[in-house]
């Protein structure tokens, strides 16, 4: 994917917190600097996509395997992906649920700028995902095994410090119109 059409993921967007605000500054600033922004091979900064996957009953998070914090699903794109296709992959292999874009079409909706394995720097580019509340995540063979459901005001309170933002962004997306 062109830098340019990672810009107008981005253009427009209104960050829900100075975290945010930051990461969506930092992302602008340095994928213009990216000859190959989505390939985690190309160099120790790469653009990611995740996923909250929501339903009435709240959002899914699973416990990172290598990072042991309670993240959202979501990786590496792959060649040939974009990131609402990345996202929509990630969460369906490590919930084990299916999960679907909103009827509309993807709703990218949160940034963040953090650090990743192996000194790496994930742009994640976060997309909300919708699931049946009334299934339990199954995750893929390899995945986390620890993934589960949690209420809104759960997930605020276990989440890494870069997702909270995210979790009450959702939260009002489902409370209202999507």
């Amino acid at each position: 994917m062109s830098v340019d059409a990672l810009l107008r993921i981005v253009r427009g967007h209104v960050a829900i917190d100075d975290r945010e605000r930051e990461s969506l500054r930092v992302f602008c600033e340095t994928v213009v600097g990216l000859d190959d922004p989505c390939n985690e091979h190309a160099g120790p900064v790469h653009v990611t996509a995740s996923a909250l996957v929501v339903a009435t009953r709240g959002t899914v998070l699973h416990l990172h395997k290598r990072l042991n914090m309670w993240l959202q699903p979501g990786g590496h794109i792959e060649h040939g992906e974009d990131p609402p296709t990345a996202a929509l992959r990630e969460a369906a292999e490590e919930t084990g649920l299916v999960v679907a874009h909103p009827a509309a079409g993807p709703l990218f909706f949160h940034v963040d700028v953090h650090p990743g394995p192996r000194g790496h720097t994930h742009l994640d580019l976060r997309y909300l995902l919708f699931a049946d509340g009334s299934c339990d995540p199954a995750p893929a063979a390899g995945e986390s095994p620890h993934v589960r459901w949690f209420a809104w005001d759960e997930a605020a309170t276990v989440a890494d410090a870069g997702l909270v933002g995210a979790v009450v962004r959702a939260r009002e997306l489902v409370a209202g119109p999507v």
